[in-house]
């Protein structure tokens, strides 16, 4: 099948390069000129594991093109699918000025039946949009062309994209047309080999769908965080109680690993959009009104761990002249991405406090370089921050992270303190070992002092 994918960000790039894998002909569009070059000499934009050899190879099976060129794009496609940006506003709206300009353009140069596909993120009543968009621009040019508008959210784990793709727990089509939506579904087949998990729907419940999932994985995180706090109170061990209660078969283990707070992408902009579309409706999400306050206030418990330790307030200057390494900078790991990352609320308040951080991520070192400059030092590798810390801060789970040589670790602090936000370490061997451990919901001393 032929197919166009408008926007090579993350989801594009890894939609296009998937669809090539199955044996589609994929044009990926974009109109960074820049960006395109670099993917056509193969420097990839973004890190995600399997995705540079994916594109490199359906490249040069030639099954994989990137242009700048939409018109060219538009003329050889079939399937037509937007997956340009869909940023957050200031009152948690999101932003479809990119969504409904490609739209737009899609209409001015399309010349026979298309199935336009919002790929993208979008609050319930985008398709309409889209499809009034393009039927302006045709009204325009004065013809009459046929087109369907569908909705078909991505669900896809950063770190774990292409296999998320590739082997998807399902495919969620909304289409009002049954024609178009048997093309969806041949489209989707190869990826439906063992069992099919295509679920259909109306457009309007399809857009809700994306909005509805990420905000229940946000709050079962949030809720975790809140049970991991009250652990730390009372003296509990908040893994025994994830176990305990992951069990049972009504709430399983998934997204109940307590840290410090969400990030990314998605789950921060999905959750503000969905509370914005209530609120166009006279509704309050009162759940994730306090989901959204749980995980900013999240975010900062790991500094409350290290003002406990060294028993001082959270005022400025509080703690000039600590220095402290800080282990991981992505929102998570397997990614570069930055976006709404826990370190960065961390890392500003640290400095506020009077600290000096030297950071250290596997692939994050230019995105944190963008962010903080020259506040912060940055190490060539792990073991290297730790030179004249204080303590250590675990902020991003990178599995290099999870078996450490201790001993060097405890021999390059000035003093043996880690405070863990991502609990990768047991508190009882730490202990044994001789490090002041201070992790999320397992500190196991009531009052987490």
């Amino acid at each position: 099948m032929k197919i166009a994918v408008i926007g090579s960000g993350y989801v594009g790039l890894v939609a296009a390069t998937c669809f090539a894998e199955t044996g589609n002909h994929v044009i990926c569009v974009d109109i960074d000129e820049q960006k395109i070059e670099n993917l056509k000499k193969g420097i990839i934009p973004i890190y995600e594991p399997g995705l540079e050899p994916m594109i490199q190879k359906n490249v040069e099976d030639r099954r994989l093109f990137f242009t700048t060129n939409l018109p060219e794009a538009v003329a050889e496609s079939l399937v037509l699918f937007i997956a340009v940006g869909t940023p957050s506003g200031e009152d948690g709206s999101a932003d479809l000025q990119y969504v409904l300009a490609v739209a737009r353009s899609i209409g001015l140069c399309m010349d026979s039946y298309k199935i336009i596909v919002d790929k993208s993120t979008v609050p319930v009543g985008t398709a309409e949009k889209v499809q009034a968009a393009i039927a302006q621009a045709l009204q325009e040019r004065g013809v009459d062309i046929e087109f369907d508008v569908v909705s078909n959210p991505e669900f896809l784990k950063e770190g774990a994209a292409i296999d998320d793709f590739m082997k998807p727990d399902r495919v969620v089509i909304g289409a009002e047309n049954v024609r178009t939506l048997e093309i969806m579904k041949e489209l989707y087949s190869p990826f439906m080999m063992r069992q099919s998990r295509i679920i259909t729907m109306d457009v309007r419940s399809a857009e809700m769908t994306k909005y509805a999932a990420n905000a229940m994985l946000a709050t079962r995180i949030s809720f975790m965080n809140e049970i991991a706090n009250l652990c730390d109170l009372v003296g509990a061990d908040v893994s025994s109680v994830r176990e305990g209660i992951g069990s049972d078969s009504r709430i399983g283990h998934s997204f109940l690993y307590p840290g410090v707070g969400y990030g990314g992408s998605c789950f921060p902009k999905d959750v503000k959009a969905i509370m914005r579309t209530a609120r166009e409706h006279g509704m309050k999400l009162q759940v994730l009104d306090a989901v959204e306050e749980v995980n900013k206030r999240q975010k900062e418990v790991l500094v409350d761990k290290v003002l406990n330790h060294y028993n001082t307030s959270a005022v400025a200057g509080a703690l000039k002249g600590r220095h402290f390494a800080v282990w991981g900078l992505s929102f998570k790991a397997n990614t570069d991405d930055m976006r709404e990352s826990s370190s960065i609320v961390i890392i500003r308040e640290l400095l506020r406090l009077g600290a000096t951080i030297c950071a250290y991520d596997p692939e994050a070192m230019d995105e944190a370089r963008k962010i903080f400059g020259d506040a912060i030092h940055y190490a060539a590798g792990q073991y290297e921050t730790l030179e004249n810390a204080d303590g250590l801060l675990i902020i991003t789970e990178w599995n290099e992270f999870r078996r450490p040589d201790f001993e060097r670790i405890k021999q390059s602090l000035k003093e043996p303190f880690i405070a863990d936000g991502r609990n990768l370490y047991s508190p009882e061997k730490m202990q044994q070992m001789g490090f002041t451990y201070r992790c999320i919901g397992r500190d196991r001393t009531p009052s987490g002092k």
